[in-house]
C-alpha cells in the first residue's frame, strides 16, 4: 500500500482517507497496508480491558461513516466488508453486477431482495425470520446467500443497530441494518456511461496506483470477488 503521511487518528481522518483512495476494506485483505484496520493508530484499534470488556474504537465508527452518506460498506472484497466512495461506486457496481446477473425468479436470493424492497431496511436477523430461515443450521446458509448478493453489489449496509443495556448504553458487535442500493443512495447513484470492461479497467488502473507493490493475483482477487 502506497504509504500516506502519518497514522490516521479520528473518524473524519478515516473519511478522508476513504474519499482519497477509493476502496477499503475493514480488516486485513491479503494485501499488506490495505486496510481501515491497519491505517489507523493503536489508540483505535481492538483491545481488551482490564475487566475483561473490549474497546474499538474503528469498529464503532463504522455506523457514522455510512451514515455521513460519502461511501458504501458490505462484504464486497473476497467476502470481507469494506468501504467504496460514492466517487467509485457506480463503476464498482456495473462491473460487478455484470458477473452476477438479476437472481432467478422463484430463487432464495429473489425472495431476499424483494423482501428488503418491501420493508426498505432489515437486520439480518429480521430479514432471515422474514424470509423463513428459522430452522436449524439455517444462520449459516442465510448468511452465505446475503455476502453473495452484497459480491453483486445487491445489498449494502445502511447502519448498524446496537442492544442496549438497562443503563441505556450500546454493548456488543450490533447488528449490520440491511438494504438495497437503489433504496440507500438512489436509482441516479447507480448509472454508469462506461461498460462493465471500461468499468473494470479503470478501476484496475486505480488498483495499481494506489497497491503498487501488490501483485495482479492479489489485486484481481478483490476486484473479482475470488
Amino acid at each position: 500500500m502506497r504509504q500516506h503521511r502519518e497514522e490516521i487518528h479520528s473518524c473524519p481522518e478515516l473519511m478522508a482517507y476513504i474519499q482519497e483512495v477509493g476502496f477499503l476494506p475493514l480488516l486485513y485483505s491479503g494485501i499488506a497496508g490495505f486496510s481501515a484496520e491497519e491505517v489507523v493508530d493503536d489508540d483505535n484499534r481492538y483491545v481488551v480491558l482490564p475487566d475483561g470488556g473490549w474497546d474499538w474504537p474503528l469498529w464503532k465508527w463504522k455506523g457514522p461513516i455510512v451514515q455521513e452518506g460519502i461511501c458504501v460498506y458490505g462484504k464486497f472484497f473476497a467476502g470481507k466488508a469494506g468501504f467504496i466512495s460514492r466517487e467509485w461506486w457506480p463503476d464498482f457496481c456495473n462491473y460487478r453486477r455484470s458477473k452476477h446477473p438479476q437472481p432467478e425468479e422463484g430463487s432464495v436470493e429473489e425472495a431476499i431482495l424483494l423482501t428488503l424492497q418491501e420493508h426498505g431496511s432489515l437486520i439480518t436477523r429480521e430479514l432471515r425470520a422474514a424470509c423463513g430461515f428459522t430452522g436449524p443450521k439455517m444462520r449459516s446458509r442465510f448468511d452465505a446467500y446475503v455476502t453473495k448478493l452484497q459480491m453483486a453489489c445487491r445489498i449494502t449496509t445502511e447502519d448498524f443497530v446496537y442492544p442496549r443495556d438497562k443503563h441505556n448504553n450500546e454493548y456488543g458487535w450490533g447488528w449490520a441494518l440491511l438494504t438495497t442500493p437503489e433504496q440507500q443512495l438512489g436509482k441516479d447513484a447507480m448509472k454508469c456511461e462506461r461498460t462493465p470492461e471500461e468499468s473494470y479497467q479503470r478501476i484496475l488502473a486505480h488498483f495499481h496506483k494506489i497497491l503498487p507493490e501488490a501483485d495482479n493475483k492479489q489485486i484481481e482477487r478483490l476486484l473479482c470477488g475470488k
